[in-house]
């Protein structure tokens, strides 16, 4: 695993996160009543501090009740205000120290302002759910909170036993005493703080297709009467997961949930092992299917490979939207290069001032990033061909795996592989705004 960390505050998101030290482990244990919408929360925190001693460090977490907070046993100093707790523990922490946090809150959790409104937690009509990208695990739990720094976690959610409680990873143990639950989840893969997502809710478990030995298992949950929609509407997804396992390599995690709300969502979200739709992305009719690959891709682009800050968000939506894209020409629908072209037509339409190697926070979630990412990656594969284009993405995968990546180590790694320099393409792709030509591909061998 190659790990690549930013070595300051993430640029887009300055309040967020403390570079000044490391999370190994996170253990959560939460309990959450949907009526009142009602949170209390203890949580367990191994870290290790940077190369310098530690007089004092942060995590986010929003505005709850601050019951208890020790490090190493011991009881801190400690302020709580704008969504940061700052922590100056009893004797300095030594330079690369193991320490431990443990944090006791409560309260009613609820989105965490950002200019895309609110994001995290949020209450549904009957449960909640947590989406959190970019910037909203805080809204829920105490975290560093920056894209490259991955955990372990252990997550124990006890609520009223008529819910059912998903989140990425495995399910330990469910167990059930009076009227609750008590179910716990285990994430070994290293995880970023935004993608942990939780479901509550009164939601049907079916298994997608047969995963066979030694094969990925897949779960749907989803209200009981929107099961016949949902059953055409990611009839496909084991199929995608072959293929993408083909392409890029295995499947990163031990599984793979996908949750439908009973409400609409704008877009479906990614979390680690874990994707969320809403009830408007099933209609029966497969309408949706270029989301469900996008989403499941992102296993691969985004979860398993990391950003080591938002400024390459592109290596995450450009990855997954060209995904979409290769599923798509292996599956009988529109090639890759027409679904370029496509996308090069409504580019070509729209201002051009995106730079998508650095587009700011204003636009890293401006669709024309992820038009120009997906445009981008096949730009890479015409210049190369597919047995080299290939032969790169799985080796980048398997690299990178449960690491962090920035755009350069991409164009480094992707130049080892290429039988020609790729200078000139990545010069006008990523570092321009101008939208070069549309890439044609050369003469390709299959993969």
């Amino acid at each position: 695993m190659a790990v690549q960390q930013s070595v300051g505050p993430d640029p887009y998101f300055p309040a967020n996160g403390d570079p000044r030290y490391r999370v190994h482990r996170y253990e959560l244990t939460l309990d959450y009543r949907p009526g009142p919408n009602r949170l209390s929360g203890a949580a367990r925190i191994n870290a290790i501090a940077g190369g310098a001693p530690l007089t004092e460090f942060q995590l986010n977490l929003a505005d709850f009740r601050i019951g208890r907070v020790r490090v190493d046993g011991r009881q801190p100093h400690y302020t709580h205000r704008g969504g940061r707790l700052r922590v100056r523990p009893v004797k300095p922490l030594r330079a690369g120290a193991a320490f431990t946090v443990e944090v006791h809150w409560s309260g009613n959790p609820q989105p965490v302002r950002s200019p895309w409104g609110g994001i995290g937690w949020e209450e549904l009509g009957d449960g909640a759910l947590v989406a959190s990208q970019p910037v909203g695990a805080p809204s829920w739990y105490p975290c560093n909170d920056r894209p490259a720094d991955k955990a372990s976690y252990q997550i124990s959610v006890t609520t009223p036993s008529a819910y059912a409680v998903v989140t990425g990873g495995r399910l330990l143990t469910r167990t059930t005493k009076a009227s609750t639950t008590t179910w716990v989840y285990e994430q070994s893969a290293p995880t970023s703080s935004y993608l942990v997502g939780l479901v509550i809710g009164r939601y049907q478990t079916v298994l997608l297709g047969d995963p066979g030995p030694g094969g990925v298992p897949q779960h749907g949950h989803i209200p009981a009467h929107l099961l016949p929609k949902f059953s055409r509407d990611f009839a496909r997804q084991p199929g995608m997961m072959d293929l993408f396992q083909q392409l890029f390599g295995p499947y990163p995690f031990d599984e793979y949930a996908v949750v439908v709300t009973e409400e609409e969502l704008d877009v479906p979200v990614e979390a680690q092992g874990l994707s969320l739709f809403g009830s408007n992305h099933l209609d029966g009719a497969r309408g949706s299917e270029r989301l469900v690959a996008h989403e499941l891709a992102h296993q691969w682009f985004g979860n398993s490979v990391s950003l080591a800050d938002w400024r390459h968000i592109w290596l995450n939506e450009g990855f997954a939207k060209y995904a979409e894209w290769l599923w798509s020409e292996r599956s009988g629908g529109r090639t890759a290069q027409q679904l370029a072209a496509a996308a090069h037509r409504l580019l070509s339409s729209l201002p051009q001032d995106l730079l998508l190697s650095d587009p700011g926070r204003k636009a890293m979630f401006d669709d024309r990033l992820y038009e120009r990412g997906g445009l981008t990656v096949h730009a890479v594969r015409c210049a190369m061909g597919d047995d080299a284009f290939f032969r790169m993405l799985r080796a980048w995968l398997s690299l990178h795996r449960g690491g962090s990546v920035t755009t350069s180590t991409f164009t480094a790694h992707a130049a080892r592989f290429a039988p020609e320099p790729l200078d000139d393409v990545f010069d006008a792709w990523l570092y321009g705004t101008a939208l070069p030509p549309l890439p044609l591909p050369e003469a390709r061998a299959a993969v």
